[in-house]
C-alpha cells in the first residue's frame, strides 16, 4: 500500500510512534528499536502513550509487525524461544531482520505474543517476549471441505489448499473416489507447508487442518451427523437459492467430486446420507474452482447471518 505524504499518519506508523516504553534486560523498547534505558529517540516529537490491543484485533499484525510461526511460544514476559529452519531464513534472509527488531510469534493454535530479536546466530535467532502471550479460541463458522483433488497437477492442488486457508476453512480432506484413487504421501507433506505459509499470509491464528486422504465411504457417517452438508453437483438447484432457505448454522461439510465428477453410485450414497446437492452456475468448473466457489458462498452466507443478528 502506498501512502501519500499529505494527510494523516498511516495507522502502522502511528502504532510504532505510540508504544509505551518497556524495560527489558536493561534496554528500553520504543518505536521499532531498542534504546538503552534512560535514552530518548533523537528527533522524536511524538508523545509516548500506551497502546493496548483487544483480543478482537489480535488476528491482525499489530503496528505492522512481521509474524512468524513457532511451535513453542514463550511461557511469559521476558521468556526466550529460539527460531530455526524456514522461519529463521525468512526472518533474517528474506526480511533482513536483526537484533532489536520487533516481531510477532504465533503457534497456529490460537497463541500469539509480541517479542524482539535478542540474538542472531548462524542458524537460529533468539526472541524474547515483551508481554504475556495471548491465547484465543476459534470463533465463527467451521466449514470442513472434502474434495477429490489428488489428481490435480501443475500447482492446482497447492492453489486449492492456499485459497481454502485464506477463506477460513476449518479443515480440508482429500477424497479418494473411483475416479481419484491415489494420493502420494509427499504431496500431503507439501500441502502442510503450503497451508502454513498461507496461514501466515492471511493472518489466521488457527491453522487449517490438512487431513490424510480418506475414501468416500468413510465420510458417510459424518454426513449423516453433520448439521448441514452441501454436495456440488451439475444441474442441481443453485446454491444461492438453497442457502436462504437454510436455518442458521455454525458450519458443516462441503463436498466436491473429482474431474469427471462422482459416479452415480457415489452420488446416491452421499445424498442418502443427507448431503444436499447444490449447483454452482451454468459452466463446467474445475475441481479447485468448484471447491473455492462453494466455500466462498458458504462463508459469505454464514457471515451475513451473523451480521443480521
Amino acid at each position: 500500500m502506498i501512502h501519500s505524504s499529505i494527510g494523516p499518519m498511516p495507522a502502522s506508523i502511528y502504532a510504532y510512534a505510540t508504544f509505551r516504553p518497556l524495560n527489558i534486560f536493561g534496554f528500553q523498547v520504543l518505536s521499532k528499536r531498542l534504546l538503552p534505558t534512560g535514552a530518548s529517540e533523537t528527533g522524536s516529537t511524538n508523545k509516548r502513550t500506551s497502546l493496548s490491543f483487544s483480543t478482537a484485533s489480535a488476528n491482525k499484525p499489530r503496528g505492522g509487525l512481521p509474524r512468524f510461526y513457532s511451535e513453542v511460544l514463550p511461557t511469559g514476559k521476558d521468556k526466550i524461544v529460539r527460531i530455526e529452519g524456514d522461519e529463521f531464513w525468512h526472518m533474517t534472509k528474506a526480511l533482513r531482520l536483526g537484533v532489536q527488531d520487533r516481531v510477532e510469534l504465533f503457534n497456529a493454535r490460537g497463541g500469539l505474543v509480541e517479542g524482539v530479536v535478542l540474538r542472531v546466530e548462524r542458524s537460529s535467532a533468539e526472541i524474547v517476549a515483551l508481554e504475556e502471550p495471548l491465547l484465543l479460541t476459534p470463533t465463527g463458522v467451521q466449514w470442513h471441505v472434502f474434495a477429490a483433488f489428488g489428481t490435480l497437477k501443475g500447482g492446482r492442488a497447492d492453489w486449492l489448499i492456499e485459497k481454502c486457508t485464506e477463506l477460513g476453512a476449518s479443515s480440508v480432506t482429500p477424497l479418494l473416489t473411483e475416479r481419484s484413487t491415489l494420493i502420494s504421501e509427499n504431496r500431503v507433506d507439501r500441502w502442510q507447508r503450503v497451508m502454513l505459509a498461507a496461514t501466515k499470509q492471511c493472518q489466521r491464528l488457527h491453522q487449517m487442518v490438512v487431513k490424510t486422504p480418506t475414501r468416500i465411504e468413510c465420510i458417510l457417517p459424518q454426513v449423516k451427523t453433520s448439521s448441514i452438508s452441501f454436495l456440488a453437483m451439475a444441474e442441481a438447484k443453485p446454491i444461492v437459492e438453497v442457502l436462504p432457505k437454510m436455518d442458521k448454522k455454525d458450519g458443516g461439510l462441503l463436498i466436491v467430486g473429482p474431474e469427471g465428477d462422482f459416479t452415480d453410485k457415489e452420488v446416491r450414497a452421499l445424498t442418502e446420507a443427507g448431503a444436499i446437492p447444490v449447483g454452482l452456475g451454468p459452466c463446467r468448473l474445475r475441481v479447485e474452482t468448484a471447491t473455492i466457489a462453494l466455500l466462498a458462498a458458504a462463508m459469505l452466507w454464514d457471515d451475513a447471518q451473523h451480521i443480521d443478528t
